[in-house]
């Protein structure tokens, strides 16, 4: 059988409220928000008994989320905030936005800032990376016209 669709892409961070703020600055929406915490997640997660406070957000399409995970226990025990983006493993999530240039502005207010520079290709599209709040790294893109 197949893959039926995408559910979420995860991302775990140390400030949850800062990390919703600044997905509701981009467009997401906040769909729920809940307590995960038991041997039974564990179970699933190879991390024994923990308690995780998680906040899912969906894109406005309905079709994407994004699920912030706040660890309480146990301990988070690596960072990979500030790896480069030629860093092995999971890189970004790319959103498409209608207004670039406003989606940066109103994200700076949260922290954004630009890993290298905004840029054409082609007549097709604007891109840029960013970092959001605790180094989040997110790709943005404009379609034109």
């Amino acid at each position: 059988m197949a893959v039926r669709r995408m559910d979420n892409v995860g991302i775990v961070v140390e400030d949850l409220e800062a990390a919703i703020a600044f997905f509701r600055e981009l467009g997401l929406d906040l769909e729920g928000r809940a307590a995960i915490e038991g041997e039974w997640a564990g179970r699933i997660t190879g991390l024994g008994d923990q308690h995780v406070e998680i906040a899912m957000m969906r894109t406005p399409d309905g079709h994407g989320r994004i699920e912030l995970s706040r660890f309480v226990k146990p301990a988070v025990v690596a960072d990979h905030r500030d790896s480069p983006v030629n860093a092995l493993g999971y890189l970004r999530v790319m959103f498409a936005v209608d207004d670039l240039d406003e989606t940066l502005g109103r994200l700076a207010a949260h922290g954004a800032r630009l890993v290298g520079e905004v840029v054409q290709y082609e007549q097709s599209y604007r891109l840029c990376y960013i970092r959001g709040p605790e180094g989040i790294l997110i790709g943005l893109a404009q379609e034109l016209g």
